[in-house]
């Protein structure tokens, strides 16, 4: 019994790690092509094949096309936002080549907290 007992805590401390992951903020600022982050700022095709560590990540293959909405800014440049097909999430930058700019200038926003929340089947996951 206290083994079974002990599975179980260290289950449960396995999903509280993973959920607080989950909510973690990439950054504090984001780039975007308006103040609202919905104009597309880029079509980017994937040189690499990319599997993101969690729900937040956009995962493809090599050659895909990916709208990119945002890249973080000042403490964390390295990941942009876009979406390809129904599938929007986070990847490197340095996976991906720019293959035609959609906007003249960039602004610089504030994050907010539900921009690093992950999407479960059509609903937001608050943990």
């Amino acid at each position: 019994m206290p083994r079974i007992l002990d599975q179980r805590i260290l289950l449960l401390v396995i999903s509280f790690s993973a959920s607080v992951q989950s909510t973690k903020v990439l950054s504090e600022w984001k780039k975007c092509g308006d103040l609202e982050c919905e104009k597309a700022m880029s079509r980017v095709q994937a040189t690499t094949d990319y599997l993101g560590p969690d729900c937040r990540y956009l995962n493809f293959t090599t050659g895909e096309e990916i709208i990119v909405y945002s890249k973080l800014s000042r403490e964390n440049e390295n990941l942009w936002t876009g979406s390809k097909g129904k599938d929007f999430g986070y990847f490197p930058r340095d996976a991906v080549k720019v293959e035609e700019v959609l906007i003249g200038e960039e602004v610089e926003v504030l994050t907010k907290e539900t921009d690093f929340l992950c999407l479960h089947e059509d609903k937001y996951t608050f943990e």
